[in-house]
């Protein structure tokens, strides 16, 4: 088994960490750079930094604070929000990201998964994804989760692959801030049919879902959550002591 990933996010909107339930009812929980470095601090594998309005607002992300929030870690730093262009790419590496995500924007222009990975290599393209049952369908989500598409969550998951995305952060918004585990059945599709590092978002409640997670799929990457660890429910370095006994490899820092 590979080792696993550890992974809090900060979805950021008007230069504050915030969180919801499926996408909705968004609420104001703290400082993104003090959070970032209490993070790094407490043993995190790696942090996400999202820009949730940009898309919607149709504007570009915020560079200023996502400077400070670089400034401040030592761990791998993925960014996403607003990204559609090379450009946009260029500007968010150079403000210290290590990796970047896109959701809308590679929906809008798939061949930007390509071009980003021909000039940054594929490990720094993140393809992450919005994804909701309909039936007994899993259909992708733009915007932030709030425009609903007829993409089929497979088969894109499989083309962003081909395109050159390194990974996919699959964000389950049924499950999303729910705190009732990850969504399994959507992640074992998507995992059942990718080859690169899947990245499980929404749903974790506490550190039994993680073990839930790592056990019932090899094939997954890393957990990745928020309000678990923003209201320091779980603290990060005793879930992966946990995990650790219960022979869950732990990636080391």
């Amino acid at each position: 088994m590979l080792s696993k990933r550890i992974i809090p996010c900060l979805d950021i909107r008007d230069g504050r960490v915030v969180k919801g339930v499926n996408f909705e009812g968004v609420k104001d929980v703290s400082d993104p750079v003090a959070l970032a470095k209490f993070y790094n601090d407490e043993g995190a594998d790696e942090l996400v930094f999202y820009d949730i309005t940009a898309s919607f607002e149709g504007r570009k992300l915020f560079t200023e604070i996502l400077e400070e929030v670089a400034s401040q870690i030592f761990i791998p730093l993925t960014v996403g929000g607003g990204i559609n262009t090379l450009e946009d790419f260029d500007r968010v590496l150079k403000c210290g990201a290590d990796k970047v995500s896109v959701n809308s924007g590679a929906i809008k222009n798939k061949y930007l998964l390509q071009d980003a990975s021909k000039k940054y290599g594929s490990q720094c393209v993140v393809l992450s994804i919005d994804a909701k049952r309909v039936g007994n369908e899993f259909k992708v989500c733009t915007m932030g989760g709030r425009a609903l598409t007829d993409i089929d969550l497979v088969s894109w998951a499989k083309e962003g692959e081909a395109l050159g995305a390194g990974e996919i952060v699959l964000n389950s918004i049924d499950t999303d801030g729910v705190k009732q585990g990850f969504d399994i059945e959507m992640l074992r599709a998507v995992c059942d049919v990718v080859n690169i590092p899947v990245v499980a978002s929404g749903g974790a409640g506490g550190i039994e879902d993680f073990k839930i997670l790592f056990q019932t799929l090899n094939k997954v990457d890393a957990g990745l959550a928020a309000s678990i660890f923003h209201y320091k429910k779980v603290k990060i370095s005793d879930l992966k002591d946990y995990l650790s006994e219960n022979n869950i490899e732990m990636r080391k820092i």
